[in-house]
């Protein structure tokens, strides 16, 4: 078999799917129905756990995919929450990206396909994929009515799935309620940051500053919420015009801005859907086709490039050989860590929906009742932040392992280029805090012993730690002495070794 995987859906989470599997040695190719790269931007925000995980996909020249993108992009120090007037700080948090980078989506796909062109990986556009099916030993699929096969299919189709749908994966939620508009345009009246207006007796309305000198309007009028699905679906399908635009955002903001010679012009709703599983057999799902929800604060895309992240060091360790049960369908599984992650998603947009779109001085209450708990900093904007920015995202503990196991790794353990620089997604990193190098004999071709250094809160008292290829802690330990050559062994075992027991 000439392929390990067809990747259908040539998005940035197919070409991140596609540039994670090749760099762990997988023959992969993409089918993309479109005949060529997006042109338009779509979503455009992107957060620190999104900049840290594409920092694993080198561009050749020195330079990783995360380093281009924040070239050309236009860094925020705050992130909003359901468009409230009081904003998340992302400067203190602990990564290299402590900021929300706008750029169009555009920009990310050219970045992630000039990878794969360099590495000579197929991306066909133009190539729609009408049908798909699976025995126990391949996939196929038909595309220009021809027949590829492949040992795996991952589908990034989004969320009209052709892969879901040939899988049987069920695919259940909520019609969409509302309609609203989103537009990249020029104005007259430029804003340096983003603006947000609500208005309980007219709607919602932000102006969002890209970079370029292009501008993202988006919001929604207090009429076109309450709908039923299919109201709402025949009020999606009704193309925006630049003088409804202008209209509607006048009406909610005051002014228009100015806004002219849009380059795009769309409606979205907020239908939410989540597959029921995201594997069957050898097919496989990430990003919209295996949720969709109210597109709030770019978590989409956001959340849909780091499932490709979990996704693609576990299923290459599958076509490898050497992935234990425990990554294929066990506890740590792409199934079961990031569908976790994923209801927590959706019913994040679905509590954003409510902030956002209840328009009523009972919701004028709510997003004043909410603007007062991020004010206040502490706990409940912590989670915020954690939450949105992606770094506080973990997979579930094992019982009576260490506290940090699941957690993310932190980037400044690593002296020179850092944590995220060192990752791969063909081998875990053990990363040994003793002054004596005690955990070197313990390397491999699945792992590589580095040198650490210490650091702040949990870390503090760690001796070594195994970290995964996406960066989260598969074990790490506080002991020290003669057992914890063999701790560490039997650790890396139950995570590299195909017969290990966890």
């Amino acid at each position: 078999m000439a392929l390990d995987v067809i990747v259908v859906g040539g998005g940035p989470v197919g070409l991140m799917s596609a540039a994670l599997l090749d760099a762990a040695g997988v023959r992969v190719e993409v089918y993309e129905r479109n005949p060529g790269p997006s042109t338009v931007s779509k979503g455009t925000t992107m957060h620190p756990r999104t900049l840290e995980v594409l920092t694993a996909l080198d561009l050749g020249d020195g330079r990783r995919v995360s380093d281009l993108l924040v070239e050309q992009g236009k860094q925020v120090r705050h992130a909003h929450f359901a468009t409230l007037s009081s904003q998340l700080d992302y400067q203190h948090l602990d990564t290299p990206f402590p900021f929300v980078l706008m750029i169009p989506q555009w920009q990310t796909e050219r970045a992630l396909a000039d990878v794969l062109r360099a590495r000579s990986v197929p991306v066909h556009y133009g190539a729609e994929v009408t049908s798909a099916d699976q025995t126990e030993d391949a996939v196929r699929i038909t595309v220009d009515g021809t027949v590829r096969e492949a040992g795996y299919l991952v589908g990034a189709d989004g969320a009209h799935s052709l892969v879901r749908h040939a899988a049987g994966i069920d695919f259940p939620g909520s019609p969409p309620t509302m309609v609203s508009f989103v537009a990249d345009v020029q104005v007259t009246e430029p804003v340096d940051r983003a603006q947000y207006f609500w208005k309980h007796d007219a709607g919602l309305a932000a102006v969002v500053p890209l970079p370029g000198g292009t501008y993202r309007v988006f919001g929604v009028e207090a009429g076109d919420t309450g709908l039923t699905g299919e109201q709402a679906r025949s009020r999606q399908a009704e193309p925006l015009t630049p003088a409804e635009l202008r209209t509607a955002v006048d009406r909610i903001c005051g002014t228009d801005f100015g806004l002219h010679s849009p380059s795009w012009l769309s409606r979205t709703g907020n239908s939410t859907r989540h597959a029921q599983r995201y594997r069957e057999g050898r097919m496989l799902l990430v990003g919209d086709a295996a949720h969709v929800h109210l597109p709030a604060g770019g978590q989409g895309l956001n959340v849909g490039l780091q499932d490709a992240t979990n996704l693609a060091w576990k299923l290459a360790a599958e076509i490898h050989s050497w992935a234990p049960d425990l990554l294929v369908d066990g506890q740590a599984g792409y199934d079961a860590e990031r569908r976790r992650v994923a209801e927590r998603l959706v019913a994040d947009t679905l509590a954003q929906d409510a902030l956002m779109h209840t328009f009523s001085r009972a919701g004028q209450a709510l997003r004043e009742l909410f603007c007062g708990f991020i004010d206040q900093g502490g706990e409940v904007a912590g989670q915020l932040s954690g939450w949105l920015s992606g770094l506080a995202v973990d997979y579930p503990r094992p019982d009576g392992a260490h506290a940090l196991a699941g957690a993310k790794a932190p980037d400044a353990v690593l002296a020179g280029d850092g944590l995220l620089r060192s990752l791969r997604p063909d081998r875990f990193l053990l990363l040994d805090f003793s002054p004596d190098g005690a955990a070197a004999d313990l390397g491999s071709a699945r792992v590589e012993v580095r040198a650490a250094r210490r650091h702040t809160g949990h870390w503090a008292t760690v001796r070594a730690a195994l970290i995964r290829p996406d960066g989260h802690v598969a074990h790490a330990t506080d002991t020290a002495g003669p057992g914890v050559t063999a701790e560490l062994a039997d650790a890396i075992a139950c995570w590299t070794q195909p017969t290990a027991l966890i």
